[in-house]
């Protein structure tokens, strides 16, 4: 089998017909170890969902069981309602060791009323400072919605319910590191960061409002799982499309609606941060 999904696989005989992909119900048990908070993190309706919470004593978080080398990876969030000042929810991929690679979701709280800013950014070998930040075009604490990262050899694909919000292309030929070699887990955490998460760290957390709550759902990976110093992916036909995969002219159009409406800070514009000359990949022209 080529990719893993990892949810619970319900049918069978179609999982052996198509031997690539599992179609499945998720079950959270299965996927995800908790790994701080002291009891803080909940699985509920049988392993369907996992809460995470915060208070001023503890925040709490998990990660995956598996390591990946490449693929797609969904999670459905409810983040923390009402007044969040001073909380971060994140979910994103890591690396280990001091030289880490990382791909970041992190949903920067705010007062009740006023969004949520969804801070992304990208580290490889260690070095990150490369934000951008956007708003949401719904409220993300009244439902569940869906947070994906597209991560294969070309580039790296942030989406919010299908739409893409953000690309990271390789553009290793230019001298910029690309996360390639490293395996990486999924994690998820809820903690207090009023120090910079909410207006520059103006505005800090009220802890009467405490415990804040977020919940996870339906996380899939359709992804190569790493085991003994191996891939579970083949170099089959399949596997090599998937690996090249772009976006394709809608979804370009989609991802400059939101960049051009959502989008709130993007450091490959910030000339005052970077005066000696934007990062190497802001500059760099590609095919498409």
């Amino acid at each position: 089998m080529a990719f893993y999904s990892s949810c619970y696989p319900f049918l069978i005989f179609f999982l052996v017909a198509t031997s690539s992909f599992i179609v499945a119900f998720c079950n959270l048990y299965k996927d995800v170890d908790v790994t701080w908070g002291d009891g803080r993190a909940k699985f509920l309706n049988n392993g369907k969902i996992l809460t995470l919470s915060l208070d001023k004593a503890s925040g709490s978080g998990f990660q995956s069981k598996n390591e990946y080398l490449y693929g797609k990876f969904d999670m459905q969030l409810k983040l923390v309602p009402n007044n969040s000042a001073g909380t971060v929810t994140a979910y994103y991929l890591k690396s280990q060791g001091s030289s880490w690679d990382e791909i970041d979701f992190e949903f920067l709280g705010n007062l009740s009323g006023d969004p949520y800013i969804v801070h992304t950014n990208v580290y490889t070998q260690g070095k990150g400072d490369r934000e951008q930040q956007f708003y949401l075009w719904f409220d993300p604490t009244a439902d569940f919605h869906t947070y994906s990262i597209l991560w294969n050899p070309g580039h790296i694909v942030f989406y919010v319910d299908g739409k893409p919000i953000r690309e990271f292309k390789n553009v290793e030929s230019f001298g910029v590191p690309y996360p390639k070699n490293q395996t990486m887990r999924m994690y998820s955490s809820l903690w207090n960061a009023d120090d910079w998460a909410t207006r520059g760290g103006l505005v800090k957390t009220d802890w009467s409002q405490a415990p804040f709550t977020a919940s996870f759902r339906n996380f899939k990976a359709n992804a190569c799982t790493w085991s003994n110093g191996a891939s579970s992916c083949s170099s089959s036909n399949n596997n090599k499309t998937r690996f090249s995969q772009e976006l394709d002219s809608t979804s370009q159009k989609m991802l400059k609606w939101v960049q051009n409406n959502y989008m709130v800070y993007n450091y490959c514009s910030d000339t005052n941060r970077f005066p000696q000359g934007l990062p190497v990949e802001c500059t760099v022209r590609t095919n498409n």
